[in-house]
Parts: structure tokens; C-alpha cells; sequence
């Protein structure tokens, strides 16, 4: 018997040591192909506005601001809604219809995100071009809207989770103290929720910042800065498109090559930067809520 527990213990611990080492593998591969960019490209150059590999200028700016501008429109339309959708879910629906919406939610995350660009490009991109009277369809908010539609189950299960452990007698001595049914949820549930809710958005902002073929195939592929107030409705290149739409074209060990592994780089830092932030947010509050409970 303790030679099974001795086994089943370190298999464990193998295992989730092999998980960090695997994302340990990835990075040091990404910077042994993307290092050398930083070398043969000049800083200045590289911080550039603009991306035409062709005359080998190679400047990222318009690639990292149409991700984010993407990621922010999807973030912005997706977390109020999806928090919505869990209140409603954990809170308010009757049995029957938490029992229908919940595995209709899980088919949707199960949707291609290739079938999604496709949608995207037939039907949403010609209804915003024809009543939102932008010059086209393809555009920084389709791929806003798409990518919101793909982060609503993420954001939708994991809060909705976290809105059910939080224990049944909060909610009772709220409404023992004279509350209302929507005063114990705003003023009790979802503060004690908190930190699922916190995990649930960075979630979906990770699913939003990373997704490649449904951003590629909605957003125009215009490697242009997006300033000014109609930004969202003109053509806008993200980082995961660039690598993906070029990748398969470029000779190996050739400038282009590198800057795109490069682009990999930039894109890991900014995916584990904002894991790292929610991360602290997280322990933060609960160490928060370990000292109020102490005292």
C-alpha cells in the first residue's frame, strides 16, 4: 500500500512539474527563433508603424495595437454580458431554464472557430457594413463581436461557478437583515464572488487575445495604426494573424522568420503578464478576505 500511495504521489508530481516544463520548452524555443530578430532588425525599426515584410520593414506597432484594440472591444462587450447571463443563471432562473441554457452555452463553446469566421464573413461583417454605415464589414468590430461571442461560455461557466460556492447562509442573513432579493445579490453575492469572477475575465481575455483563424478571416488584415474615434470600424491586423497568415510562406532562417517568432515572443509576455496580474489580484483578495475573517 505505501509503495502505490509513494507511486501515485510522485506520478503526480511529475506531472505537474512536466506542465510548467512544457511551457518552459515553449518560451525557450521562441526565444531561440525569435531572438535573433532583435539583432537584425533595428530597435527604432522594430517599434515601427509600419509592416511590410516584402521591403523588409518589419514594425510591430500596428500588429500589438490591433490585438489589443480587438481584445478590448471583445472584453467591453463580452464581461458585462456574460457576468449578466451568470447572475441570471445562479440567482434568478427557475430550475427548468438554467437546466436548458446551460448545455445550449456549452455547445456554443464547442463551435469551430473556423465556422465562426465564416458566419462572420457572410452574414456579420455585410449587416455592419449596410446599417452601421462603416466603409466595410471587415473591420476591428466584427472581430470584437466575434470574439466576444467565443469568450461568453468561458466567462458564463467559470462565474456562474463562483456564484455557487458562495454559501446559501450569506444570501439567508442578507434577507433575514431586510434585504432585497437584487440588494443581497449586488451588495453580497457578487462581492463574495469576487475573485471567480476576476478568473472567469481573464479567461476570456486570454481566449480574446489568443484566438488566430476567426480574427484573421472578420478583421480586413490591414496592417494600419487604429487611431482616432472610428478606429473599431476600419480594417485592423492582430499578432496572431500576421503569424498564422505568413508563417507557412517564409524561408527558414531568413529575417521575416525571425521577426514573426519575434511576434510569438511579444505575444507570450503580454498573454502571461496579464495571467500574472490577475493572479496577484486573486491572491490579494484572498488574503484580504482571510484577515477579515480573522478579525
Amino acid at each position: 500500500m505505501a509503495t502505490r500511495e509513494w507511486i501515485i504521489e510522485n506520478t503526480i508530481r511529475v506531472l505537474g512539474f512536466s506542465g510548467i516544463g512544457f511551457v518552459a520548452l515553449i518560451f525557450l524555443f521562441l526565444l531561440k527563433e525569435g531572438l535573433p530578430a532583435f539583432w537584425e532588425v533595428a530597435p527604432q525599426e522594430m517599434i515601427g508603424t509600419r509592416w511590410y515584410p516584402t521591403l523588409g520593414i518589419y514594425g510591430l506597432t500596428p500588429l500589438i495595437l490591433g490585438s489589443l484594440l480587438v481584445t478590448i472591444g471583445a472584453v467591453l462587450i463580452a464581461v458585462p454580458l456574460g457576468v449578466a447571463v451568470a447572475v441570471f443563471l445562479g440567482e434568478v432562473a427557475p430550475e427548468w431554464v438554467r437546466d436548458l441554457l446551460k448545455p445550449m452555452i456549452e455547445v456554443i463553446a464547442g463551435i469551430p472557430s473556423v465556422v465562426l469566421g465564416f458566419l462572420g464573413i457572410v452574414a456579420l461583417s455585410q449587416w455592419i457594413r449596410v446599417n452601421l454605415d462603416a466603409p466595410t464589414g471587415l473591420s476591428a468590430i466584427t472581430g470584437s463581436l466575434l470574439l466576444a461571442y467565443m469568450a461568453l461560455p468561458t466567462i458564463i461557466s467559470v462565474a456562474e461557478d463562483a456564484l455557487d460556492a458562495v454559501p446559501n447562509s450569506y444570501r439567508d442573513a442578507a434577507l433575514a437583515l431586510g434585504a432585497t432579493k437584487w440588494q443581497t445579490i449586488w451588495r453580497v453575492v457578487l462581492p463574495s464572488a469576487k475573485t471567480g469572477i476576476l478568473t472567469a475575465v481573464m479567461l476570456g481575455v486570454g481566449r480574446a487575445l489568443g484566438e488566430t483563424m476567426a480574427v484573421m478571416m472578420v478583421t480586413g488584415n490591414a496592417a494600419r495604426i487604429p487611431l482616432g474615434l472610428d478606429a473599431f470600424f476600419k480594417p485592423v491586423r492582430t499578432m496572431t494573424a500576421t503569424i498564422a497568415a505568413e508563417m507557412g510562406e517564409v524561408a527558414q532562417g531568413s529575417t521575416h522568420y525571425h521577426i514573426l517568432f519575434a511576434v510569438g515572443i511579444v505575444l507570450f509576455v503580454l498573454t502571461f503578464l496579464i495571467n500574472a496580474l490577475a493572479a496577484i489580484a486573486i491572491f490579494r483578495q484572498k488574503r484580504q478576505s482571510g484577515g477579515r475573517l480573522l478579525s
